[in-house]
């Protein structure tokens, strides 16, 4: 019985190994200055933004943040908009990051909430590796449908979409008036 939890915690610890390698890739190539959670300065967010959150200390998840919802593709397959509150349940991630430039100013491309409020309730056939949120959140953001799995390649290219390096902060309170209700986001 102890040798397959000898091999978990070898597989665990090669894996958080790699993750951390991954990380100082990123930021020599020039891609990411903070990854979520490295900086403290908190940011508002705005229509547009890319955002992300935890899940489990080893995957991220990545959502369009709509009038105070996050449009996000859904396991199943369903875009759908949801709270804040809910982007975080049942995710390991208590705090929203936002892809930021250097000035702590969201990364938004002005015709990204129009894609995604456009998406809203409908289907797309959910891959973990060919069809995932990060994919997603890359077609809402330029419009161009692209081979994405991993969060890295999510930042890489949307450095390169920018022309900018990376900034996650994370996201101040959110104020609940300001939500979409269920008829502005199905209209």
């Amino acid at each position: 019985m102890p040798l397959p939890l000898l091999w978990l915690g070898a597989g665990l610890a090669a894996a958080y190994a790699t993750s951390q390698w991954v990380r100082e890739q990123q930021k020599a190539d020039g891609h990411i200055r903070h990854f979520p959670g490295e900086h403290a300065e908190q940011v508002k967010p705005v229509d547009g933004a890319l955002v992300c959150c935890g899940i489990y200390g080893l995957f991220q998840h990545t959502g369009i943040w709509l009038g105070g919802n996050i449009i996000e593709l859904k396991g199943n397959g369903l875009v759908r908009g949801i709270s804040p509150e809910r982007f975080l349940h049942n995710r390991s991630g208590e705090r929203i990051y936002i892809a930021c430039h250097s000035n702590h100013r969201p990364l938004v491309d002005p015709k990204a909430a129009a894609r995604a409020l456009a998406r809203v309730y409908s289907y797309s056939e959910y891959d973990v590796l060919n069809n995932n949120c990060h994919r997603f959140v890359y077609e809402m953001i330029t419009g161009e449908v692209k081979p994405i799995t991993r969060f890295g390649e999510l930042n890489a290219a949307v450095s390169r979409y920018f022309s900018a390096c990376i900034h996650w902060q994370p996201m101040t309170a959110c104020d609940n008036s300001s939500r979409l209700n269920s008829a502005s986001i199905s209209s």
